[in-house]
């Protein structure tokens, strides 16, 4: 299990990580274990020149909840690092907040992956994303 120093780090929306990008996207971890990440954003903020949520920011939550659960699976002294995401997005929002489920289908020693899907305030799926970490020493 990662420190409660570096989970502080990777979650918390109002500490040491102030100026990251999950911060700044307004992310907020609702539940936290090694096999299942949630987290939740607001629209407002993250949309597109259209007034709907950016694919962009889809993704940036997709990774975030997909890397601190990879990052919870590698333990003490590991890192996650993402080296590929991809995500169908299949409607949009336009407000409220959207909520990612990032569940584990895969925990190696080398490697983890998690699938996340991204619902609006209805439950409707926007998003679907697959994020593979490599997992190594810090």
């Amino acid at each position: 299990m990662a420190n409660p120093d570096d989970l502080q780090r990777l979650t918390s929306a109002n500490g040491d990580s102030a100026g990251s990008l999950a911060s700044r996207l307004g992310i907020e971890i609702l539940e936290l274990t090694a096999e299942r990440v949630v987290g939740r954003m607001p629209v407002e903020g993250n949309t597109q020149p259209y007034g709907l949520l950016h694919g962009g920011a889809s993704v940036a939550l997709a990774e975030t909840l997909g890397s601190v659960g990879a990052a919870l699976h590698a333990g003490g002294g590991r890192i996650a690092v993402g080296i590929e995401i991809n995500a169908t997005h299949h409607r949009s929002a336009g407000s409220g907040h959207v909520t990612g489920v990032a569940t584990r289908v895969h925990g190696g020693r080398s490697l983890a992956t998690y699938e996340i899907e991204i619902t609006d305030d209805q439950g409707r799926r926007l998003c679907t994303s697959r994020l593979t970490c490599m997992l190594r020493d810090a």
